[in-house]
Parts: structure tokens; sequence; C-alpha cells
């Protein structure tokens, strides 16, 4: 009788009902081989599915899997540990398929591990080494699988003409892992595969759907200049979507309908040129439920929007179902709606379980709102990265913003951004034009002149003004001082000191008591508020910053065009700036000094700043963390290094804490209490949390005022230093606190 090898074991089960270790490779390799196809990596696809478990072949890993499951084996066992991840990158080697050896060893020995470094022992030259790994071990191993299995060519393919090499291996690996995990997941659990497996609607049905929404919506508008403004930008967007791909540009001012405009495009494109899904890429998760909620709104979008990101709300419970929660692993679903730090993480992460998403970006509608907020420490990866997906995996991108950062190449200022785009289409015929028909705010200095401020002042500047107001500043002490300087009943505080399901109960409050009409209140808030938040104020206040977010700030002042005449922006100059804002800050000064104010928020000048801003940080400064030196050269890639300094927020100084605020409590004995439930739990818990330095936090635990919640390194923040006004706040000076360091 043959003897059988297995993949997978059933808990309880005799091994008649385990599956085939055959079954399985072949089940990968033809899953992945999909996935792949769309970017011309099927045949390498195809070989790392087929060969990805060669290691399960290994009598010892056999005696294993009974052992595991309390049956007796006679199996004669291998001596030494067998780790099955080896042998299928051996056999290229067996076979002397130069070239093919390293690709295949990164796919195959990193599909458990995760993608490593070259020079990793695990991996790539080291791991190529007989001395490192015994070839003639796996070759024994081998032996045992079926011929079908083994007689293989080298695959006949190769790397797309221009493709980065590292990348297109980041992709079938994304391919591999994804394939992998789904028919493991398949065999194992039925319940999930059902799951997976739900109905979406077609991009058709949605484009049907959305149409008619937009002419009821239409229809039922007031006929005031703004929302024939926004007509006019749905009717260019749907216009500009029958075209071919390109990378695309939407430049419309805040307030603008570029939400539903944008998407009105991605539905259009992407149903025209046969995309897969659609994906809105947000910077900020304050914004993210909202731009969710406005899309799943739309009668026939409730289950097909996807949101993935950290803050889904305990009593969301139409958002966080088991559905839900398996297409956020890997994204397969119509309409996804993410943050920069998923998305541009995900690119440039080296596990598993992030990289398993990354072949469902092929073929697809990706939206960047809010395109200014791309950081300029990480510019020249990400523009790379959206400029990859562009030239060789069907990604049509779509670069949103009333501030269009310069991302195209250039040689100007003798500055070459080399990893620009060749070209941007924007996508309104005159943004100029439009910038003119949208105008709703003049701006003005405080006190007319570039004079610093202190925060008493302006308290009684802001009093001054009669009306609801809303100021915006940079540091976080700032925010907390000035709020404490004016009438406690008609001021609201929002800063980061305060949890996110604090933040949304104020902004909720916000709206309900601007909806009153006659209700002077004052808002006080860090910048948190700037790019798509959706409230309305007559008079806005911002401190000096760079020029996108003083346009910004602008774009919550007389948002929807109500007031007879224009709202009224002003900027002052605070006596305090932290480091982040001086180099934007200095930009608009010179724009403030040498140019003419009426006309400051023009996309003239936008393209003037950023090009300055970017010249003047350099080339180095655009790859702080050299990204793009870690995955250069021939095969000779970092991506551990590289997904270890790729993070577009910097928690290295900084340390999570719970807050006794809302449901926290109730959450955190839950915690303890169920233990199935752990990952939802924590994920709920993310909206009653916080981040301190590091050096404060040492302190308030050496004084009791952070203490452990019987969750691994979980610590909850004592009563006395959550104010329902404030949030955090720290106990007193005693215990070396900076406020310079409190900043956003």
């Amino acid at each position: 009788m043959k003897k059988q090898y297995y993949a997978h074991t059933l808990e309880g089960k005799a091994p008649e009902k385990w599956q085939l270790l055959e079954d399985h490779l072949k089940n990968v390799s033809d899953i992945a081989t999909g996935f792949a196809r769309p970017f011309g990596g099927d045949k390498w696809a195809y070989l790392a599915g087929l060969w990805h478990d060669l290691g399960k072949y290994s009598d010892a890993f056999q005696q294993k899997l009974y052992v595991e499951n309390g049956i007796e084996s006679h199996l004669e066992t291998n001596s030494g540990k067998v780790v099955h991840s080896e042998a299928g990158g051996h056999l290229t080697i067996l076979n002397k398929w130069k070239g093919a050896d390293r690709i295949i060893s990164w796919l195959i020995m990193g599909h458990h591990t995760g993608l490593t470094d070259f020079e990793s022992d695990l991996i790539g030259a080291k791991a190529l080494e007989p001395k490192m790994r015994d070839p003639e071990q796996s070759e024994k191993i081998i032996k045992n699988a079926a011929e079908s299995i083994i007689n293989q060519i080298m695959p006949r393919q190769t790397i797309p003409h221009g493709a980065d090499p590292s990348f297109f291996i980041r992709m079938l690996f994304s391919c591999l892992v994804d394939a992998d995990f789904l028919d493991t997941e398949a065999f194992m659990d039925k319940n999930r595969k059902s799951n997976r497996n739900y109905d979406y609607p077609s991009l058709s049905s949605l484009l049907t759907a959305f149409d008619k929404h937009m002419d009821e919506l239409c229809k039922g508008a007031k006929a005031t200049s703004v929302n024939r403004i926004r007509a006019e930008v749905l009717e260019q967007c749907r216009k500009k979507a029958e075209g071919k791909p390109a990378v695309f540009s939407l430049t419309v001012p805040t307030g603008g309908g570029k939400t539903l405009a944008s998407l009105a495009f991605a539905l259009r494109h992407a149903v025209k040129h046969n995309k897969h899904r659609i994906i809105y890429v947000i910077p900020y998760t304050s914004i993210i439920e909202q731009t969710a909620e406005v899309f799943r709104g739309i009668s026939g979008f409730e289950n097909a929007v996807i949101e993935h990101h950290s803050n889904l709300a305990e009593t969301d419970e139409n958002k966080e179902t088991v559905r839900n929660r398996l297409a956020s692993e890997n994204w397969d679903a119509p309409l996804i709606v993410t943050t920069s730090v998923q998305f541009f993480e995900s690119l440039y992460a080296c596990r598993t379980s992030r990289c398993r998403k990354l072949h469902n970006i092929v073929n697809s509608v990706v939206i960047f709102d809010e395109a200014q907020c791309l950081p300029p420490e990480y510019l020249r990866p990400v523009v790379f990265a959206i400029r990859e997906l562009f030239r060789h995996y069907k990604v049509t991108p779509l670069l949103c913003t009333a501030t269009q950062p310069v991302l195209t190449r250039t040689d100007e200022f003798d500055f070459k951004f080399k990893e620009g785009f060749d070209s941007v289409t924007e996508i309104i015929d005159n943004t100029e034009e439009l910038a003119g028909k949208l105008k709703r705010v003049e701006l003005a200095l405080n006190g007319g002149s570039l004079a610093p401020v202190t925060l008493s002042e302006l308290a009684e500047t802001i009093q001054a003004e009669g009306q609801s107001v809303l100021c915006i500043v940079n540091r976080k002490e700032d925010a907390r001082t000035l709020a404490y300087l004016l009438p406690k009943n008609q001021t609201l505080h929002l800063s980061t000191n305060m949890c996110a399901e604090h933040r949304s109960y104020i902004l909720k409050s916000i709206k309900k008591r601007l909806g009153y009409g006659n209700d002077i209140i004052y808002v006080i808030s860090t910048s948190l508020v700037e790019a798509g938040v959706d409230i309305d104020f007559p008079v806005v206040y911002r401190a000096l910053a760079g020029l996108d977010s003083i346009a910004q700030a602008a774009g919550r002042c007389n948002r929807e065009g109500r007031l007879s005449g224009l709202g009224k922006t002003i900027i002052f100059v605070p006596e305090k700036q932290p480091g982040y804002v001086a180099q934007p800050a200095s930009i608009t000064r010179e724009l403030l000094v040498g140019g003419d104010l009426s006309d400051l928020l023009s996309p003239e000048n936008y393209e003037k700043y950023f090009r300055q801003r970017f010249w003047q940080l350099g080339q180095d400064a655009l790859d702080k963390k050299q990204i793009m030196q870690l995955l250069s050269g021939h095969m000779n890639y970092y991506y551990r290094s590289a997904a270890q300094q790729f993070r577009l927020i910097e928690d290295d100084w900084q340390e999570t804490v719970i807050v006794p605020y809302g449901k926290a409590l109730e959450l955190l004995a839950q915690l303890i209490d169920e233990e199935w439930h752990q990952c939802q739990i924590l994920r709920k818990l993310g909206r009653f949390s916080v981040s301190i330095p590091k050096y404060l936090f040492q302190a308030l635990v050496s004084r009791d005022y952070l203490r452990e919640t019987g969750y691994s390194e979980l610590y909850m923040l004592d009563y006395t230093l959550y104010d329902e006004q404030y949030g955090f706040v720290t106990p007193d000076d005693s215990i070396g606190i900076d406020p310079e360091k409190f900043i956003v």
C-alpha cells in the first residue's frame, strides 16, 4: 500500500480524514497561479505553490502529526529537526536553476516566517550555502513526493520589463501565502470558508446604485452656487473615467464634493476597464469612519464596504462581523476603506499576515484621499510604490486633494525626484477657475501682521468675534491652555490626548451645537480636525503652519457656503512653535510676505509651496530610513530591515495605555474573562487608548498612576489623570514633564 503523506490534520479525526499533502500542494498552486496571472507571475506562483510544503514529505514531520493527534505510528523518522519550508527552496539548488534559486528561496523559505534579509541565515546568501543548510537532507525527503510534483521545469517567465524585482517577489509572496492560508482554512474550518465566500455585489451593480443615489441627491439639493459646482465636478469625474488608465489627480477645494465625485470616477473607471475592486486610502482614522458611513449610506452599498483599521467601535455590530474580519485579512471585497498606514506599511511589510492582501491591490482603482498628507520623510518609497502599481500591476491611482503636492519627476532647483510619476492627468479642466468659484473664505493676518501673539491675547480676540470660532494650534499644550482660558460652558477641546471614542463624542457634540444656529461655541483643536472632518464654522483661526495645513483649516470655514458673505480665516503666529512645523511654516511665511493674501490659497501657490518644501528637504530627507537602498541591488534585498524601518507612525518613543473612559473598564473585564474573543476585544479597546512618551510612562508607573490590567503588558491610566474636557493630563511638574514634548 502506498504510504500516505499529510499536510494538515483534524482534531479527533482518523488519518483518512486528514488532508493529503499532494492535494494541498496542488490546491495552493492552482490558487496562487490565479492570483498571479494578472501581473504576469503565474508560472512562478505555480511552482512556489507546488513546492512550498515539500518538507512535509519527511517521515519526521509525519511522525509529529501522528504524535500530536495521539495516534501510534510506525514511521521510520529521519534524525534531526526538519524545517518543512527548506526542502522546496533547496530543490532549485539541486536542479541547478541559477537565477530561479534566489526567487524560489525568498518565497518558499519565508512562507511561514516572512520575508527576511538577504544576509539572514534563513534565506538569501547564507541559506543557499550548503554549510548553512543541508540540501542533501532535503533531497532524501523530496524523493518521497509524487513525480507529478517534483518533475517541473524552470519557469520560462521573466520579470516584466522595467518592473522592480523586489516588488515583484513581494507580490508573488502575497499570492503564495494567501493561497496557503485559504486552502488550509477551507480544510480546517468550513464555517470560515462559508463566511469568506460571500456573494458581494458586482462593481457594475454598485455603479447603477450609485448613479441612482446621486441623481436623487442632485434633485433634492438646494439650488446654491456650491451645489451647482459640486454637480460640475461630478460630471467631469464621470467623463474622465471613460478615458484610458493613467495616474489621475482630482484637485477640488474643500467643500467641492470630492468624496462622492472621486467614488463616481472610481466606479465608472473600474467598470469600463474591468477592474476588480476600489480601495479608498485615507490618512487619518479620525475621518475613515465618516467616509465609510457616507459610502455605506448609499442604497445597495450596505454590504459592499469593508473598513480596515483599528478603530471599529464596540457598538458597530454591522461592521464587526466574521465576514468583515475575514475580508480585512486579504481585502477580498469590492470596496475597501483603509488608512495610509495600513496600505503603505503592508506594501513594505515582511510578515505573512500583512503581505497576503497585496495581490488583491492588483487591477484596482486606488483613491489616495488628502494626498498632501503623504509623509515627506517616506515620500520616495511611497510614490515609487504607487508608480510601480500603476506601471506593472494594472492599478489606476487617483490623487485626491484640495492642495495637490508635486509628485512628478522634476529637475527644478537642481532637485531630481527620480521616483516621481512621468505625468499626472488632472480630472478638473480648470483648477484655477474652480478654486475661484468655490472661494468662500477671506484670509487675514491676526492684527494685520506676523507678530507673535500670546494665548491670553488670542483668547480675548476669539471672544471678541461674537460668533462661533474654531481655533487650530500646533501644540497639544497650547490647545489645553487656550481652552482653559475660554468660558468652560462654551468651549470644546480636541487633541490626541483624548482617546478616539472621546474625540468622536466631542465631534458629535460640536455638530449638534453648531446646528442650533444661535449657540456660540469655541472649539480649540490640534490639526486632527483639518483633513476631511465635516464641521462648518463662520470663523477659523489657524496657527502659522504649512500652506496645506492652512488651506485645510480654511476648509472648515463657511464649508457649505451658507453665509451671506465670505467666512473669515485668520492666521496667527504663536509664541512657541514645535520643531516639526518650522520648515513648512517658514515657506508659508515667505509666500505671505511676498504675495497677495487674497490669492494665497491658489493651485499655483500650492505648487510653489511643495516644490520649495521638497527641494529644501532634499533627496535623502524624502527617504529618511533609506528604504529604497535596502531594496535595491541584484536580489540582495533586506525585506525585514525595510519593514522595520518603514513605519509611518513612529511609536518607539511612546507607549499605548488604556484610559478610564466610556466602556473601557467593561471591555477590560471581558478581555480577562473571554479568552476566545481577545483579539476582537483588543481591537475595540483601541478606541479607549492614548499614547504617551516612554519617559513619562516610566515615571507614571513608578508613582502608581499606571497599573497593570492583568493582560500581557497592558496598562490602565489612573482615573485622576483623565479629564472629561482635556483627556490625558499630567499629575504635576515634579516628575519632569516637558510640555514641549506634547505636540501632535
